[in-house]
């Protein structure tokens, strides 16, 4: 208890010292930028609603107004199927700061002079007699024709939107996340649609216990293959899967069952397409973005905004608006904040927990003051919203309020946690697992600064890398996964070791967890995305929710034992709870305990070896029964133990703890004990 108060004291004095370095000059920053919002625009409220004055807005006479900021433009025309596609008939007017307009009378009969559906474009003239062929930023709907390579923008304006009806349900107070793609969430070799998702898999993630969703990919991105990560529409709902108002039903409907729905936002760079992205909007190289190299991510080959232009701010800020406002989402997992909190975005750079390597002139304030406006604005205007942040550097008071000098985010992303599987995976035995190393990577996190925790998420199961079960089982899940035949040595070790892994991370790694969709069941092989290299095919790109469904098959216990997993978590809360105390990390029996939540958690990850009458710390004395083991039939175990024993405490202290109690463990198995108090 000492060690650990001194440890949590540590901490604090180090959150302290990271926050005078660089929090708090940040938070200058902040508040400036905030004084100038009130000045200039009457208030972050209404600078981050402009997406109801920029791109097109339908006026209540039915004109339609258009709006751009093209600074570096020479002159701005309006063209489409409404005008016969003529270059010249409709030009913007030029306003002050690099600003255009453009107004559009009814027609006769006074409805719209550009009808929902049909197509447009902003043609551009540069100041060098180029003339640019370019789609709105703010463009809310774009699609592709089936032979083209480029996107259209397309007016989008429904006479029936689709009205929301469910209210957003409550923050939970434990996160369980089910990160997923619409596109691969079907067995079928095609790219999947947001109405399949609402009718098959939302139901899915209700039984299997998550209460939020993490869609990826959502973001208008011309590239399929960029896993949604190079985006050329902000404004824009992939048309690939559907229409705007079947995505706003899929959250409608996520929302009727409980579940909030977060989106992987990406804002951190963007795709380098001109002609149907930001890239060149106005002829420059930079407008949106830094001129280059500032201006340009070499490993990802694609261009890096500038945080510190005012028309970037409002274009960035009313975008997080425009999806919490128009779709209702529930937040947002920002992604590649490594990459925008430093001026070499990680690149080539370690991180060994110095103060050194996060307060310094590598550190992009501008980035920085973004993230902090952007947290401050989401968390004022929607308090249950809920961000999350992608960061691998371990930036201190990342997940702090930056009333504290902190960034905002309520969440970080507990990276190194699946790296470490991985590794354990490919490079050790099972007898030379090191039980402290593991409880070290899972518990190696800022004291006060909440962690998503997870064991493996879209980043391991893409090319070159493969799902968990497929490092355990590999070609054996082919040909043994029936549970009609006795189970293989591999397959009883990977059915036994996927359970315990995910178990031991959702209940120890954080205050909250996440799962990659189709790995709660143990899906086999890896992700890839229809490109030239693979000759366009999709049997990679989707989720075989089949062999689920297929009773013989062993992937339902999978299932089962995940969906288990979440509903125990959902009773005893453990995710919401203070960090674990760990009483043990025995190596040579290959045994961790801990207790979290009132209730205990045993693993034994000996290959061979089982212990009776063993000898674990409590803190509650009392009665103790079996509520989830991983050893159940049900779940591919062997059944070894009987459920209905009773463990009685003993007053005898051991392992930091005031009581203690003996049990039987068998080998490579885990469970969760809860204490019956008297």
């Amino acid at each position: 208890t000492i060690e650990r108060s001194r440890e949590r004291f540590n901490c604090q004095a180090a959150l302290a010292v990271a926050l005078a370095r660089g929090g708090f000059a940040c938070c200058s920053l902040l508040q400036k930028h905030l004084s100038q919002l009130e000045e200039a625009e009457g208030g972050f409220d209404q600078f981050t609603r402009s997406y109801r004055s920029f791109g097109v807005q339908r006026l209540p006479d039915n004109s339609l107004f258009f709006k751009e900021w093209a600074p570096a433009a020479e002159a701005l025309f309006l063209t489409g199927d409404f005008n016969g596609w003529d270059k010249f008939s409709h030009p913007y007017i030029k306003k002050d700061f690099g600003k255009w307009e453009l107004t559009l009378p009814p027609r006769h009969d006074r409805s719209p002079a550009v009808d929902h559906g049909t197509k447009l474009k902003v043609v551009v003239h540069t100041k060098q007699g180029e003339r640019l062929y370019r789609i709105s930023p703010w463009a809310k709907y774009v699609t592709r024709e089936e032979k083209s390579v480029i996107y259209d923008w397309v007016h989008w304006d429904p006479p029936h939107p689709y009205i929301q009806i469910h209210p957003r349900p409550k923050k939970p107070s434990s996160l369980r996340i089910y990160e997923a793609h619409v596109g691969i969430a079907s067995p079928e070799g095609k790219i999947a649609s947001y109405t399949n998702f609402t009718t098959n898999v939302l139901p899915r993630i209700k039984d299997l216990g998550y209460n939020c969703i993490q869609l990826m990919a959502i973001m208008e991105h011309a590239y399929y293959a960029s896993f949604g990560y190079q985006v050329t529409s902000f404004f824009a709902a992939s048309s690939r899967y559907g229409t705007p108002e079947e995505l706003k039903q899929m959250i409608d409907v996520a929302h009727s069952m409980g579940i909030v729905v977060l989106l992987d936002m990406v804002h951190s760079h963007a795709s380098k397409n001109s002609e149907d992205g930001l890239n060149f909007f106005d002829g420059s190289d930079s407008c949106f973005f830094h001129s280059p190299p500032r201006g340009e991510h070499s490993l990802w080959d694609s261009r890096l905004f500038n945080y510190s232009s005012w028309e970037v701010l409002r274009f960035l800020l009313s975008n997080l608006r425009w999806w919490m406002e128009e779709y209702r989402f529930d937040g947002f997992r920002f992604d590649g904040v490594t990459s925008m909190l430093y001026h070499h975005h990680g690149i080539g750079a370690g991180f060994s927990g110095d103060y050194s390597e996060y307060f310094g002139l590598q550190v992009d304030e501008d980035s920085v003051v973004y993230l902090m406006l952007a947290n401050h604005i989401l968390h004022t205007l929607y308090p249950d919203c809920i961000t999350v942040g992608e960061d691998v550097s371990g930036m201190p008071a990342l997940c702090r309020g930056v009333e504290e000098g902190g960034l905002g985010f309520d969440y970080r992303l507990a990276m190194a946690i699946p790296d470490k599987w991985i590794q354990i995976l490919k490079e050790l035995k099972d007898e030379d697992w090191d039980m402290g190393n593991i409880v070290h990577t899972l518990t190696n996190r800022r004291y006060g600064e909440k962690c998503i925790a997870y064991a493996e998420s879209h980043d391991q199961a893409l090319v070159g890398d493969k799902t968990l079960a497929f490092w355990l089982m590999d070609k054996e899940m082919y040909t043994n996964m029936s549970s009609m035949i006795p189970m293989t040595a591999v397959i009883d070790r990977g059915m036994q070791l996927h359970k315990m892994i995910r178990l031991l991370t959702h209940g120890l790694g954080g205050e909250g967890y996440l799962n990659f969709i189709g790995n709660e069941f143990g899906h086999p092989e890896w992700l890839d995305f229809p490109r030239k290299g693979n000759n366009q095919s999709y049997h990679y790109a989707r989720r075989q929710f089949n062999l689920v469904e297929t009773d013989h098959l062993r992937y339902h216990q999978l299932y089962s034992f995940d969906r288990d997993m979440n509903r125990t978590e959902d009773k005893y809360g453990w995710l919401a709870a203070p960090p674990a105390f760990i009483s043990a990390k025995h190596e040579e029996d290959k045994v961790i305990v801990f207790d979290r939540a009132n209730v205990l958690f045993i693993f034994n990850f000996h290959p061979t070896k089982s212990f009776q009458d063993y000898r674990v710390a409590v803190e509650a004395p009392g009665k103790y029964k079996i509520k989830l083991d991983s050893d159940d039939a049900r779940y591919g175990g062997h059944g070894r133990l009987d459920h209905n024993t009773e463990f009685f405490t003993e007053p005898k202290a051991f392992n930091g703890r005031p009581n203690s109690v003996q049990v039987n463990i068998v080998g490579r198995r885990a469970s969760i004990m809860e204490a019956a108090l008297g």
